[in-house]
């Protein structure tokens, strides 16, 4: 399960609440959608109006600890979500944004989703233009009681669906025809590798969120990284040194399966290149971070000493290939005088 939500309890009325009202929209997707919409958004009486509120309330009682939402009171035909990632996955404690919109003939048709994804295509599902794949929002290929039902489907069912089902252990397994064929560990191996990729892009997407965070969440992302930082720093060092595999580091420093990982050089590589740049993000939003500053300074300190040794070698090596082509430049010298002496001779 993915930890609650920073300052939230169990009704969200304390620190930042699961479910709110706001008034600026002004940074989400769908903003210059429904421009000529008409009346249907504004009056109380049509059935779009009467749909939406029914959402609303639907998620003002049942969200989960782990899912925040802000609606508009000017624009009731949008909302952001805010999902943190589950522990036991790739995406685990990180906050993963989606803008909401509804279309003039909701809920017949199915509401737009729109990943912010800062560039970056973090999942299968999850493209880096914001597009969001799922088979509940018609997006997606699926059976008919996977697809989205008029009668029955609500936004609480998408925003679940996208942490339980996209945001996921082995996301490398949401592309469709993988792991088909024969061959586990083969397909087990990329699974891995792509675990490490989207782990990275997740803490790059954090960095986004420290320094720029949504309208009406710049509370919450500070709260949040606040409150797990350290715990993230821990897992990214875990993860480094191979304690134990991507996604399975869990609260207090244990892992959450038996074994160790064996981490790509790829991956540590981006790792030592995020880990100060977190660290120092993390720091601004007051989470204790000092440990992990000093030892990615020591550890910097350590790869330099070790590449300025590795640097002196070929030195050596240039010294003796000079000696080398000196012996033999005499060798040639000799050579060339024996000639000449030969000519000598012979004339």
């Amino acid at each position: 399960m993915p930890p609650p939500l920073a300052g939230a309890n169990g009704g969200g009325s304390a620190g930042f609440p699961r479910f709110d009202v706001a008034s600026d929209s002004s940074d989400h997707a769908y903003l210059t959608h429904n421009k000529k919409a008409g009346s249907c958004f504004t009056n109380l009486s049509s059935g779009v109006h009467k749909k939406i509120m029914q959402e609303w309330k639907i998620l003002e009682k049942h969200l989960p600890e782990t899912i925040a939402v802000r609606v508009y009171e000017n624009r009731i035909d949008l909302m952001t979500a805010a999902v943190v990632g589950a522990q036991g996955t790739p995406y685990h404690d990180g906050l993963y944004f989606f803008d909401i919109g509804f279309p003039v003939d909701y809920p017949r048709s199915p509401p737009w989703v729109h990943y912010r994804s800062f560039g970056m295509r973090i999942n299968p599902n999850l493209y880096a233009n914001g597009r969001v794949c799922l088979s509940l929002i018609n997006t997606w290929s699926g059976k008919k009681n996977e697809k989205w039902n008029p009668a029955e489907s609500t936004i609480l069912q998408v925003l679940i669906s996208i942490q339980a089902l996209v945001l996921n252990e082995k996301p490398y397994y949401n592309e469709p025809g993988v792991g088909l064929w024969p061959g586990k560990p083969f397909w087990d191996k990329k699974s891995n590798a792509y675990s490490e990729d989207a782990f990275l892009l997740s803490c790059k997407t954090m960095l986004h969120l420290v320094r720029r965070p949504p309208k009406n969440f710049e509370v919450f992302v500070e709260s949040h990284f606040r409150e797990r930082g350290f715990a993230i720093l821990s897992a990214m060092m875990a993860y480094k040194n191979g304690e134990c595999r991507v996604g399975y580091y869990g609260i207090g420093g244990l892992s959450l399966v038996p074994g160790k990982g064996e981490p790509s050089e790829k991956f540590k590589a981006g790792i030592k290149q995020l880990m100060p740049q977190l660290a120092a993000a993390f720091a601004r939003t007051g989470a204790p971070v000092g440990n992990f500053v000093e030892q990615v300074a020591s550890e910097k300190v350590a790869a330099n000493s070790v590449e300025g040794k590795q640097n002196k070698k070929p030195a050596k090596k240039e010294k003796k290939t000079g000696g080398v082509k000196i012996i033999f430049g005499k060798l040639k010298q000799i050579l060339g005088l024996t000639k000449k002496k030969e000519k000598k001779a012979s004339a």
